[in-house]
């Protein structure tokens, strides 16, 4: 008759208690023959307990109490004098004694998992005077193990990563299952290990739960993850023990097996000649089943006829080739361009250089397509002069622009009039001769930056722009004239030669070797006995008294006119006067007053009326 697993465990329970309690029962007459001795009363006698350490198997499912063992004594003589109490750890709430007896019992289920042995003391009283006959003494019940617990991974479930093509044996990670029963008694924790899924790629050892791949050459672009299973059986892995199970998520990362190659031996693309400078012309990218720094890659244009023209770079995102335009193209100069292009891998592990070369090559054609383009003027800017003198009609210059195009569609000009507002110049719509249309003044506007637009006869929407810079060259056609409006004084007691003023002059021309100015008075001033003017030869003039002494109340103000002359040709003059007032001074020569009137006030007038006056004008100003 088979047993089952449940009834298999209980068989060996009832096997195992028995074998405890025959092996109790028989140790108990050696164990009266070695006891320490006790004081009773004034007699020193040997001591007379008869017990030792019991155990008691875990997990008992009896409906009765589970029998632990005897306690006795010698003084004990049958006949119900004695009496046995116990206390101590679990007395009286798990274990109980029978007084009469000494029989120990368990009251309840134990575990050793969660308590392994509890320490209790026994003593033995007199009956009638209740008093002990025997000192306290100490022992100890300890819980007998059985294999009740399962081995676990606390950790699992495991991830872990090897890399690709790693050779047979590689660790890959180390698995641990724990089991709660006494790794002290028989094998209800020694635990093996064992793989339940996860072959013929991995394998496991059965001691120490490590993880090692089983296969060479495992490749990652063919199954890149792995789901393994873990079992920890305990019993070292006899039938009956039991068992737990973990998974192990293994991931294969990646190295660098896979060299680049491009889809296809060649590549074509057409783009319009009007395409910008730095435009996208293509994308381009060579395969590679690796990923992250493994496909990396860099491109290069290693032959061609467009290595001036074209560059390649990299997306570092898509790691695709990126070629630019680098210079204008010209369907009309080129109407076609090769390039040979290389890609290559930038991180190479040496260990796979067999399965090289780790860069491949191809062919981009790149085709230029025609496009209606505007007219080209023939320079970028246009530089021309002409004199502010010259009269309306005057040629100052002529531009050129044609169309590039293979049906050379004549050209019409006009002047963009937002760049032209006062209409000073003209075009002529077939030859591109630029004249005057006004008279020019150089002190307005001495350069006239425009625009001229080139259209094509067949399509006018194409329109091409050309700049030019009109200079207006300077004529002497401005008179020189003071610096500023200038106003002087002179003081009463001033003596002859002293100077009252220095002036200097301005003139809105530009004269290609600067300004050359010369002073003097006008004839009907030249010969006045007041003033006179020094020509100082630097473009300035000095003013000097010419006799000792003025008086307010004779002339409190004088006009001196002063000729200039400039130094252009023809020269042109002006003429203009200075002002100047006659003060009282201190001693210092500064003005105090200028004020004539103050000398004919009326005598008459009072401190208060000076006062009403002097508030009149304060007012007033």
């Amino acid at each position: 008759m088979k047993l089952g697993k449940v009834e298999f465990c209980h068989l060996l329970q009832i096997i195992a208690l028995f074998l405890c309690l025959s092996g109790m029962n028989q140790a108990e007459p050696s164990r009266s023959r070695s006891k320490p001795y006790f004081q009773s009363g004034r007699t020193r006698t040997k001591r007379s307990w008869v017990w030792n350490q019991f155990f008691v198997l875990e997990e008992y499912m009896g409906s009765d109490p589970l029998y632990v063992g005897k306690l006795h004594s010698d003084v004990d003589k049958g006949d119900g004098s004695i009496k046995y109490i116990l206390s101590g750890e679990g007395a009286s709430s798990i274990f109980i004694i029978d007084e009469n007896t000494g029989d120990i019992h368990a009251t309840k289920r134990l575990d050793r998992e969660e308590q392994a042995y509890y320490t209790l003391r026994a003593q033995a009283l007199d009956r009638l005077t209740n008093k002990p006959v025997e000192p306290e003494s100490e022992f100890v019940i300890k819980i007998q193990d059985i294999n009740d617990n399962e081995p676990k991974f606390l950790d699992g479930p495991y991830t872990a990563g090897v890399p690709e093509m790693s050779p047979v044996g590689t660790s890959v990670v180390q698995v641990t299952a724990t089991d709660a029963d006494d790794p002290t008694y028989g094998n209800s924790a020694r635990v093996v290990y064992s793989i339940l899924q996860g072959q013929p790629y991995f394998s496991v050892e059965p001691k120490t739960g490590i993880i090692k791949t089983a296969l060479p050459n495992m490749d990652r672009e063919a199954k890149d993850q792995y789901l393994l299973v873990i079992q920890a059986k305990d019993m070292v892995g006899q039938n009956g023990g039991l068992s737990g199970t973990t998974s192990v998520t293994v991931t294969l990362t990646d190295v660098n097996d896979n060299p680049p190659r491009f889809p296809r031996r060649s590549y074509q693309y057409n783009v319009p000649e009007s395409l910008p400078v730095a435009s996208v012309v293509a994308r381009i990218k060579a395969a590679d089943a690796d990923v992250g720094p493994n496909a990396e890659m860099e491109y290069k244009i290693v032959d061609g006829d467009g290595l001036g023209v074209f560059k390649i770079s990299v997306d570092k995102d898509t790691q695709e080739g990126i070629i630019t335009i680098q210079k204008e193209l010209d369907f009309e100069a080129k109407t076609s361009y090769t390039l040979r292009i290389e890609a290559a891998n930038m991180h190479v592990d040496p260990r796979f250089l067999s399965l090289g070369p780790f860069s491949d090559m191809t062919t981009v054609k790149i085709i230029v397509e025609d496009v209606d383009e505007p007219p080209v003027f023939t320079s970028r800017l246009y530089s021309m002069v002409v004199s502010e003198a010259a009269k309306v009609g005057t040629i100052i210059g002529t531009v050129a622009a044609h169309d590039p195009d293979a049906s050379n569609s004549p050209v019409r000009y006009s002047i963009d009039r937002n760049t032209d507002l006062e209409r000073y110049f003209n075009i002529d719509a077939n030859s591109g001769v630029i004249t005057t249309a006004k008279s020019l003044d150089r002190e307005t506007n001495a350069v006239h930056n425009i625009t001229v637009l080139a259209m094509e006869s067949q399509n006018p929407a194409q329109i091409g722009r050309g700049y030019v810079a009109i200079t207006i060259l300077d004529i002497n056609d401005n008179a020189p004239e003071f610096a500023m409006e200038y106003e002087t004084t002179v003081c009463e007691n001033a003596q002859p030669g002293q100077i009252i003023q220095k002036i200097s002059a301005i003139d809105k021309d530009d004269p290609p070797n600067g300004h050359q100015f010369y002073f003097s008075l006008t004839a009907e001033a030249a010969n006045n006995h007041n003033f006179t003017l020094q020509d100082n030869k630097d473009n300035t003039a000095t003013v000097l008294t010419r006799r000792n002494g003025f008086r307010r109340q004779e002339q409190s103000v004088f006009y001196l006119p002063i000729f200039i002359v400039d130094s252009g040709s023809p020269s042109l003059s002006s003429t203009n006067t200075l002002t100047i007032r006659v003060c009282d001074c201190d001693a210092d020569g500064i003005a105090q007053t200028c004020n004539a009137e103050a000398y004919i006030l009326p005598a008459g007038l009072s401190t208060g009326a000076l006062i009403a006056i002097l508030a009149c004008v304060l007012t007033l100003l």
